[in-house]
């Protein structure tokens, strides 16, 4: 069995489509439809199997055979909204749920492949996987990167495979449900059918309007950097997933307009309650991961964002 937590999310929905497509047939979703919107992610695949998270942590304390027949764990679930500040909801749905899982995952001598997040790096200008250069700016990311600490402490040398995946700025479908936290270029493709504009911010902390960088990358990269590491078990270790290259703002609504071949961009005051909490560069470092011998390429937004409305437009 593949076990795909977040698997009705946003990168846990195109991964298990990226499992089935690959032609495992065993993938078990494990999620939280309180929200049952996320059930669209979800509803076309022939998962073998869905469980509740909470059932899922008692099913693996309760039953021997169950957690034998594991091949591999991808945690993606997490509460991923960087505007909430309830910090023990998120510690004990982000730290407290992962290190359990981990702890299992190493008893078992399970692979463990999970979601850590580029926000770990928060105000910082330099994204190396590095404690030097980890600042987060939110709850959010302070609950990613202690894990990632834990991680580090626990699990420095495993006997069996433990990944950290620090995802950059994810697009790509099935992201809906998620709302003022899906990516940009969700929200430039509404604003340009509904209003024939896509409304960006004005300049901030030293950039131009819409000149603000960040290190953009397409759900289907991320998902294939898991399957990479799926396929070399022997290696463990914390990386950052990104293209490893910066683009405007502006570079994703330019795409999203030249897409539709109609429509026009205008900028809106910076927000008051972002200022100081606010990335406005973010672009990974890929030297540990192709040291790693990781050579999956990764898309520019001009690339991405075409086969992202593609895949919107066509259904």
């Amino acid at each position: 069995m593949h076990i795909v937590t977040g698997g009705a999310g946003f990168i846990g929905s195109n991964l298990v489509r990226a499992l089935i497509d690959r032609g495992h047939d065993d993938v078990i979703v494990v999620d939280n439809l309180e929200d049952g919107h996320k059930f669209v992610n979800i509803s076309d695949q022939p998962i073998a199997d869905y469980l509740d998270k909470d059932d899922f942590l008692e099913r693996l304390a309760s039953d021997t055979a169950f957690s034998a027949d594991i091949r591999a764990v991808f945690h993606e679930g997490a509460c991923s909204e960087t505007t909430e500040w309830n910090g023990r909801y998120m510690m004990k749905n982000n730290y407290t749920y992962s290190q359990r899982l981990m702890h299992h995952c190493l008893q078992h001598g399970t692979p463990f492949i999970y979601a850590s997040s580029a926000a770990v790096y928060g105000g910082s200008a330099t994204f190396v996987e590095d404690p030097l250069f980890e600042n987060p700016l939110n709850v959010y990311g302070y609950s990613k990167l202690q894990f990632d600490r834990y991680v580090r402490r626990v699990a420095a040398s495993p006997d069996s495979q433990v990944v950290g995946l620090r995802y950059f700025n994810v697009y790509g479908p099935h992201e809906q449900h998620k709302g003022a936290m899906a990516s940009v270029a969700f929200h430039f493709n509404n604003q340009v059918l509904e209003d024939g504009e896509a409304r960006l911010f004005s300049g901030s902390d030293g950039y131009a309007d819409g000149e603000q960088l960040r290190d953009f990358v397409y759900v289907d990269d991320v998902c294939n950097v898991n399957l990479w590491f799926l396929d070399h078990p022997e290696i463990s270790g914390i990386f950052n997933a990104g293209t490893g290259r910066a683009q405007t703002f502006n570079d994703i609504a330019n795409a999203v307009v030249q897409w539709h071949g109609k429509g026009k961009i205008r900028y809106i005051p910076f927000p008051d309650h972002l200022k100081g909490a606010y990335q406005s560069f973010t672009q990974a470092d890929l030297t540990q991961l192709r040291e790693s011998g990781c050579d999956v390429e990764f898309r520019p937004v001009e690339t991405g964002v075409k086969d992202y409305l593609d895949q919107l437009g066509s259904r």
